[in-house]
């Protein structure tokens, strides 16, 4: 069956990845089976003080699954994963993956503005969340976004005091049998490795969130050459303390974890403390997270009262890590440093274990996946030859085909022989490591979080006291970048960054949209050729004011 909206994969581009076998031809059930088949009685999965082997997380699966068939959730429909780093994500993930859903990874602190835009834009017949967390009780968002979208007619919570109208995903584990018919139905409802598997919402230059699907084949290729590639083992112990529902989390992490065979450590806390506890208690071997995340612990005042030998790699991603960074962790937590780059699109590069230190800090590494093809070129599309730098580009078997139903940014990013532009500037250099320089693309990465301007200023501009409006990425030491307005308010007006956060938390945004500072101007800088809002300008304004702090 195949899902309208997507594009599907060049025929013989999927004869080519098929033939050579690139492709395993495995789904995300298959991959949980294997690893239940193989290691049934070995520990898999760790949260909240509860341990389960991989037959109990396989067992605890099929439950829902069969729960969820008989609720009548049908092959490719839609649904919204928005659970933080619980275990019941991995039971409720897997269900659906058993009985051909497509999950939606949905970052706990979407609000109103994104969950409608996506339940919109995908029709997610589902959604899978918790009742309240951290403060934020979702029925009433929960109610607002159904009054929106009828269509979502499954609305699962996890750890519920008070289901009212909603289904409990405990009760849909433990009210069911798992009978031989039950088995025999779920068998039945394995999708084809070619159908779309997974969705994974992406921030960008164009505003709202745009969607990102993926095949069995595609993902699980990606997952393979990436856990290969830093050398995970069924004797690694895998951390999750980065949200699980961020495309680096859930492919480097949890899922090469299961694909290795290891076990994997679910953390919903991101303080140094609870980091260090968790490591020297679990004995975990290896994390994939955010270089802010890095860089709290590296920083911990007592991190010499934990023992945090068993550590010995890191993937840090979603954001640039600085030689400093890198060489700072790689002395104090005495473990490799990988610097890795990466997209939900696909995109994945790591430096390899055997790598010295001055390469580890100055590359992002070769592609995982060595049937992926990475091109640098010039503004004409021309490729370049090593060292010097260009947009890259992008193709290959762990690649995406184009975001879901965007037919006209589809031609904008991929060229005439299907390659992606990433947006992003780099260059080869003649070891074959590809070296990131800058970015094309107008985009915020903050703390790993993709964040769009445009869609913060498509917000800002609405207030009635704005003129105008600029969002640039101003640079922070912890975060990366953080999220700096320049706005050009009415004459006689007062506008403050208080106002502005109370007016988006009116308009129902979540935090990705909040500036975290606000520059007042008279008159916005433009650029000489076209008359556009001149950022770069901006953007050295506020680096003067950063530095004269």
């Amino acid at each position: 069956m195949t899902l309208e909206g997507c594009v599907p994969r060049k025929r013989e581009d999927a004869e080519k990845y098929n033939g050579l076998r690139w492709w395993a031809g495995l789904t995300f059930g298959d991959l949980l089976d294997k690893a239940a088949d193989i290691y049934p009685d070995k520990e898999a999965l760790v949260g909240d003080q509860h341990r389960f082997t991989y037959s109990q997380v396989r067992e605890r699966v099929n439950r829902l699954g069969i729960s969820m068939m008989g609720l009548g959730i049908q092959p490719l429909d839609r649904a919204m994963m928005q659970l933080p780093n619980w275990y019941e994500f991995v039971f409720a993930y897997f269900a659906l993956q058993k009985i051909g859903v497509i999950p939606i990874l949905v970052v706990s602190r979407y609000r109103e503005y994104e969950l409608n835009h996506l339940c919109r834009l995908t029709g997610a017949s589902s959604w899978v969340l918790p009742e309240k967390y951290r403060g934020v009780d979702y029925l009433h968002i929960i109610k607002s976004v159904l009054k929106e979208n009828p269509q979502t007619k499954h609305v699962i919570l996890a750890r519920a005091e008070k289901v009212e109208s909603c289904l409990s995903l405990e009760k849909l584990i433990e009210d069911v049998e798992i009978t031989e018919e039950g088995l025999q139905q779920l068998s039945l409802r394995r999708p084809d490795p070619m159908e779309v598997a997974h969705m994974g919402p992406t921030g960008g230059t164009t505003g709202l969130p745009k969607v990102v699907p993926r095949t069995h084949n595609d993902y699980l290729c990606r997952v393979e050459y990436a856990a290969r590639s830093w050398e995970l083992t069924s004797d690694d112990t895998m951390l999750i303390v980065a949200p699980v529902t961020h495309d680096l989390t859930f492919s480097i992490g949890l899922c090469s974890t299961i694909f290795t065979f290891g076990k994997t450590v679910m953390l919903d806390a991101t303080d140094a403390e609870s980091i260090c506890q968790t490591i020297e208690r679990e004995r975990v071997t290896a994390v994939a997270w955010t270089p802010t995340l890095a860089h709290r612990v590296a920083h911990f005042e007592g991190l010499v009262d934990h023992d945090l030998h068993s550590l010995k790699k890191m993937y840090c991603g979603g954001g640039m890590s600085s030689a400093d960074l890198i060489k700072t962790v790689s002395e104090k937590l005495c473990c490799h440093v990988l610097n890795g780059y990466g997209g939900t699109e696909g995109m994945s590069t790591l430096p390899r274990l055997h790598y010295d230190l001055e390469r580890k800090c100055l590359t992002v590494g070769r592609p995982t996946c060595p049937y992926d093809t990475y091109r640098v070129v010039s503004p004409e599309g021309r490729d370049l030859p090593p060292n010097n730098p260009g947009e890259l580009v992008v193709k290959g078997p762990g690649m995406f085909t184009g975001y879901y139903r965007m037919p006209q940014e589809n031609m904008q990013v991929f060229d005439k022989d299907g390659f992606f532009r990433t947006g992003d500037q780099a260059m080869i250099d003649d070891s074959g490591d590809i070296i990131i320089t800058g970015r094309i693309k107008d985009i915020i990465v903050r703390g790993g979080e993709n964040i769009s301007p445009v869609e913060i200023e498509n917000l800002i501009i609405t207030h009635p006291d704005v003129v105008a409006v600029a969002v640039i990425g101003m640079p922070d030491p912890v975060m990366g970048e953080r999220a700096c307005a320049y706005i050009q308010p009415r004459p006689g007006s007062d506008i403050s960054l208080d106002k502005i956060l109370s007016f988006l938390k009116d308009k129902g945004a979540s935090v990705l949209q909040f500036p975290e500072r606000i520059e007042v101007i008279d008159a916005m800088p433009v650029t000489g050729a076209k008359g556009l809002i001149d950022k770069k300008a901006l953007l050295e304004d506020i680096k003067r004011k950063i530095a004269t702090v």
